[in-house]
């Protein structure tokens, strides 16, 4: 048994297996799985590109607390409103162009968002406000995402998160953090011959990124550069490229919806990306 895709119409259990036909899926049931830290770090080194590692982050099962949660969510703790829908229960991988020069770096996959669809910042009310500015900026070919299969293509852009699993009360623990760094690392280092430039959304992201980029030997400002919405930085790679770290505020309903992040504010660190 399970349920109908929106988009696609097919039938999926919750969580998805990989190489079941989910739109977008990258994995295989012959994909490698990372059951501990170390197997993150070897299966991420090892990745030689861009969609071998959004396989290998889709079906990691290293931190326990984050499989049960993300599974339970897919089962049993479905919201209301999408009872009737299969649940990709998986980490979130990678999604948008793999040759991008831009990176955006999130916090983590939403308990009934990536973790419903299967694509980050998709099927919420951050993604709307994220795709609704990357389609003003250029990067994104509708300014509406609410569904893998859904059309939707990013060019020029790649979004990725510092935890790639759904964390309970969103908030993964120090050890998930650092469990997981190595694939946002994996990230960077396919990224950074092309890199440009990266927007952090939120503290966390910015943190993230300014750790990533440290463990890869970039150079990095001494202070710490603080985060900020519209704080810019500049590091630069093993090879000598500089590359722009730009902020935003978080586009959680926290923000949007008090008026801490407004549209023109967001628009505002977008259009900075490609100067």
């Amino acid at each position: 048994m399970g349920d109908a895709h929106p988009v696609t119409g097919q039938v999926f259990e919750s969580p998805v297996p990989p190489g079941a036909g989910w739109p977008g899926d990258p994995a295989t049931r012959h994909t490698p799985v990372a059951g501990s830290g170390e197997e993150v770090l070897t299966l991420a080194a090892s990745a030689t590109d861009v969609p071998e590692l959004d396989a290998r982050v889709s079906v990691c099962r290293a931190c326990p607390r984050l499989v049960r949660w993300r599974e339970d969510v897919a089962t049993t703790g479905r919201r209301a409103s999408f009872a009737d829908q299969p649940y990709w229960g998986r980490p979130g991988p990678g999604f948008g162009d793999p040759d991008a020069e831009v990176l955006v770096v999130g916090l983590a996959p939403a308990a009934n968002g990536t973790n419903r669809t299967g694509r980050m910042f998709t099927g919420d009310r951050s993604g709307d406000w994220l795709y609704a500015a990357l389609h003003r900026g250029g990067y994104a070919n509708q300014p509406q995402s609410w569904a893998a299969g859904d059309g939707l293509v990013l060019t020029n852009l790649r979004i990725v998160a510092a935890v790639r699993c759904a964390p309970p009360d969103n908030k993964p623990t120090t050890a998930e953090k650092a469990t997981c760094a190595p694939w946002l690392d994996r990230d960077l280092a396919l990224a950074a011959p092309r890199l440009r430039s990266v927007l952090a959304l939120g503290a966390i992201g910015w943190d993230a990124f300014l750790g990533s980029a440290r463990r890869s030997g970039w150079v990095v400002p001494k202070p710490k550069p603080k985060f900020g919405h519209g704080s810019e930085t500049v590091l630069t790679t093993p090879a000598g490229r500089e590359v722009r770290l730009v902020g935003s505020y978080h586009v959680s309903q926290q923000n949007t919806f008090t008026g801490k992040l407004t549209e023109p504010m967001l628009d505002a660190v977008v259009n900075r990306l490609g100067e």
